[in-house]
């Protein structure tokens, strides 16, 4: 009987050395330390969202892992022209073996920014599936109660080709815009806020496709694609097409979300959808549209105007930078509020096709320019005289 042959292999020698072999007085707990809370206690919303997106001026020894063709890394804060404390700071040199030598957190007032409707992929779903859940509830009830032969016929004219239509600059925005805007950010703070920003744009035009094709069986000649040829080539939203089609071109991520959701939302997006469609829907006998409607109403009002207030809030405060964001901003208000006011300015011709009519239309264009007034008073800035026009 032959003994086989015991080979000679190395054995493991543990040595307490390996990674996660030493315990720390922080070992065992569940929270994050690397940052300041906004508030005393930090929140699991902060935990995982709060530098998720990496910053070599704050760690990253070896610097930014991916770059693009110029030569330049990660998110280059020079992407726009607003600043915040710290950003004109030379970026630490990193490459391999030079260390975690950077800046104490938060390396520069980007990081500053927290989103106050704490928005993240669970939240998200969350809400929207929610949302069309309710308006899926909507439509199926008004289904059944054959709600939709109430409508006077030249309403049905309206909603197919004017409402319709609105689902273009809900597209365009949120694709065009937002999401890009979203990439370009130096956080992940506000790359979260943003995207669900854009989010909110795609599924509202995706609301307003989905009741058009609802609409197309419901209604008898309800034409499903007369908003394609609204929207190219009736004069009423020529105006409103190429200021939406101008803010998809804006290159600087900030000035995109300024122009957006401070600028054209309160002085275009409020006035049609609150001051024309809620107020004429309900005496054409639609108690239907203003439901999807209002869904985006709310989501702009009460959820995406709430975050970009608290961002703009803190660039115009800034402890380094005030002024010149100031000056910025000043300089976009010039730019695109006589944009937006012409291209509101242009919608005027819708207001007299209901045959029950909405308010006048230069009241509910005050209106907007109150509620726009509002806005710019709460970030510090100045109401600029094109407003006037």
């Amino acid at each position: 009987m032959t003994t086989a042959q015991e080979r000679s292999v190395p054995k493991p020698v543990f040595t307490d050395a390996e990674a996660g072999a030493k315990e720390f007085p922080d070992s065992t707990v569940r929270r994050y330390n690397y940052y300041i809370p906004q508030k005393r206690k930090q929140t699991h919303y902060e935990d995982v969202t709060v530098e998720v997106q990496p910053d070599p001026r704050h760690y990253l020894s070896q610097g930014w892992l991916y770059g693009f063709s110029d030569g330049r890394g990660g998110y280059p804060l020079d992407w726009t022209a607003l600043k915040a404390w710290g950003s004109d700071r030379p970026e630490p040199e990193r490459f391999p073996g030079s260390g975690g030598k950077g800046y104490d957190w938060p390396a520069h007032g980007w990081h500053e920014f927290r989103d106050p409707n704490e928005e993240w992929e669970l939240t998200l779903y969350r809400y929207n599936s929610n949302v069309v859940r309710q308006l899926n509830q909507n439509i199926a009830a008004a289904r059944q109660a054959k709600a939709f032969e109430q409508w006077n016929p030249n309403w049905v004219r309206f909603v197919e080709s004017h409402v319709g239509a609105w689902m273009h600059v809900d597209h365009g925005l949120g694709l065009y815009l937002f999401a890009n805007a979203n990439r370009r950010a130096p956080t992940n703070m506000h790359n979260n806020a943003i995207s669900v920003n854009s989010m909110h744009r795609i599924r509202a035009a995706q609301d307003l496709a989905l009741y058009n094709l609802t609409l197309s069986e419901e209604i008898a000649g309800f034409d499903g694609a007369v908003h394609v040829e609204t929207w190219n080539g009736d004069p009423a939203w020529q105006g409103v097409r190429k200021t939406a089609e101008a803010l998809t071109a804006i290159d600087d991520w900030c000035e995109a979300i300024f122009a957006a959701n401070v600028v054209f939302e309160p002085l275009v997006g409020e006035l049609f959808r609150s001051n024309l469609v809620q107020q004429a829907s309900p005496g054409n006998g639609d108690w239907v549209t203003p439901t999807i409607i209002g869904a985006e109403e709310y989501d702009y009002a009460e959820r995406d105007l709430r975050y970009t207030k608290a961002m703009f809030d803190l660039l115009t405060n800034d402890r380094e930078f005030a002024d010149h964001n100031k000056a910025i901003m000043q300089q976009w208000l010039s730019t695109w509020v006589p944009r937006c006011i012409a291209a509101a300015r242009t919608l005027q011709p819708l207001w007299s096709q209901p045959d029950s009519k909405p308010p006048r239309f230069e009241d509910g264009l005050d209106r907007a320019k109150s509620r726009f007034s509002g806005i710019l008073s709460e970030l510090g800035l100045q109401t600029p005289k094109e407003l006037a026009q």
